[in-house]
């Protein structure tokens, strides 16, 4: 397994349903249909702000977001949204994204979605994507690196804190639980 900064031309597709497979669930009711919300993701991939795992054959197998105040892994714009779901459509997906909006805090790098292929879970591309965002996040000058885990996964709220992230508090909304079936997440950090 080889991991790279940013992403290749070719891999962009596959990013994309990589994220929607880890994400989908959760974000289904507002990005779906399927075939809007991939073509919409893949419109809107950052590749300076991601982390790409190959395997041996060149197949994209994982991916690591990240978030800082120059840009995100998977945000996009308004003419985004209308470029993919109309201008109504567009309306409504912005102001039910806006709840999962929250501002960075100085000096922290912030996780913006890991997938890592179905068949190559518990193989370790999770945790080397992680520490190679950690060494690139230190690189760049950041103190520390944050997430937000859903607290209904344990699996992945298990393997950050076996990679060294502590919950340093939670965010909870009646509305992320009407609108994207989630009612809080766990916030965690990793100093560095």
């Amino acid at each position: 397994m080889a991991l790279r900064h940013g992403l290749a031309g070719e891999h962009r597709a596959e990013a994309a349903r990589l994220y929607w497979q880890a994400f989908g669930s959760k974000l289904g009711r507002v990005m779906g249909p399927e075939p809007k919300a991939l073509r919409f993701i893949a419109r809107v991939i950052e590749v300076s702000h991601v982390i790409s795992a190959i395997d041996e054959s060149g197949e994209l197998i994982g991916v690591v977001g990240f978030r800082t105040p120059r840009g995100s892994f998977v945000g996009g714009c308004w003419d985004d949204l209308v470029a993919i779901y109309g201008w109504s459509g567009a309306l409504w997906r912005a102001a039910c994204l806006h709840l999962l909006a929250h501002d960075l805090a100085p000096k922290v790098m912030m996780v913006d979605g890991i997938a890592v292929r179905p068949d190559r879970r518990g193989t370790g591309v999770g945790a080397a994507l992680i520490e190679s965002l950690v060494a690139e996040a230190r690189e760049r000058g950041y103190d520390a690196l944050c997430l937000d885990v859903i607290d209904e996964n344990l699996r992945a709220r298990a393997l950050y804190q076996r990679l060294g992230f502590e919950v340093t508090g939670r965010r909870s909304s009646a509305l992320t639980r009407i609108v994207f079936d989630f009612r809080s997440v766990q916030v965690m950090r990793r100093r560095l």
